[in-house]
């Protein structure tokens, strides 16, 4: 093994919405000592804690100077937390096309040592976003499911090429989250 849980670093999850990346990884990280962020509460909390916004949702409305630098002030505390699973997007699908959710600034000073990618069969993930009434998810088709998939798989390995991470893929089936859990679990020790 070439990391142990005493010196694991950064892991970055990530996963499309609805394919269940933080279900799979906090199951995989139980009795760990692992501390599990969400890049996008790191970021809320530095915005409100400098004075930028009063809450999240006016995050958006920073201008990209100041998101830029608040990226990277997240990413240096993300990176000098120990031991870390680091929940986030692989990429943002947007109107104008998708965007890195690490752009290379942050992806850099994160410096992770492995990056996992929990994906899906892109029917199930359709599946799951249409029962799921506790979030207002936008409803893509099953080939839009599967091209935002294959758009991560390429960026992580664009990001790996940046940091030297490894990548795995995690298979996140319905009904099958121990499988999922034992995929991800290696990455871990």
């Amino acid at each position: 093994m070439l990391f142990s849980e005493d010196n694991m670093g950064v892991i970055v999850v990530t996963g499309i919405p609805g394919v269940g990346k933080t279900t799979v990884m906090q199951k995989a990280a139980e009795g760990m000592d692992i501390t599990f962020v969400t890049f996008g509460t790191v970021m809320s909390d530095i915005a409100i804690e400098d004075g930028l916004v009063k809450d999240r949702d006016e995050m958006r409305k920073l201008t990209l100077e100041q998101q830029r630098e608040l990226q990277i002030k997240s990413a240096k505390k993300v990176a000098s937390m120990g031991n870390v699973i680091l929940d986030t997007h692989c990429t943002v699908k947007t109107p104008k096309g998708y965007m890195p959710g690490l752009p290379e600034w942050v992806i850099k000073e994160i410096n992770p040592t492995s990056i996992v990618v929990v994906e899906a069969d892109p029917t199930e993930i359709y599946n799951r976003r249409a029962s799921d009434t506790t979030r207002n998810r936008d409803l893509d088709s099953v080939a839009q499911i599967d091209e935002h998939q294959m758009i991560n798989r390429a960026t992580a390995m664009a990001y790996a090429a940046l940091t030297g991470a490894t990548v795995k893929i995690v298979f996140n089936h319905d009904d099958k989250i121990g499988e999922a859990v034992e995929q991800a679990v290696p990455v871990l020790d």
